[in-house]
């Protein structure tokens, strides 16, 4: 019945900065774009994005204002996590790209951690298993 997790949805002010961070800077690929008409003129613009079969959702409700991203903890989803190969590495390749860690890193036994924001403000953590 259930098959997998098919996409996490992020909205966004800022459609094409998000494009570019997560094309350009994560290596996400875009999948399509879609536009919906909305009452009163508006409408609802997607990108859809993957990566490695996991698939992002970035939404901007074409005028319409927006809350901002919660910025304390709270109950509920709290952010995603892409899986990285060398944590080193990869905070050596954002930092080149001008994007620093928020938290972290933490170097443990069985895997390493760290986060960063994208640029909605929005939480990504980076985890490095130990295998």
């Amino acid at each position: 019945m259930f098959k997998k997790i098919d996409h996490v949805e992020i909205v966004t002010e800022e459609l094409e900065r998000s494009v570019e961070f997560y094309t350009g800077v994560l290596g996400f690929k875009v999948k399509f774009r879609d536009r919906v008409p909305l009452p009163n003129d508006g409408a609802l613009d997607i990108v859809y994005l993957d990566l490695g079969g996991t698939a992002i959702e970035l939404l901007t409700y074409g005028g319409m204002p927006a809350e901002p991203a919660p910025q304390k903890l709270q109950l509920g989803y709290r952010m995603m996590a892409l899986e990285v190969d060398d944590m080193k590495a990869t905070l050596e390749y954002l930092k080149g790209k001008g994007v620093d860690p928020v938290w972290g890193p933490v170097f443990r036994e069985k895997y390493d951690r760290a986060e960063i924001r994208d640029p909605n403000g929005y939480h990504i953590e980076l985890r490095c298993w130990h295998r």
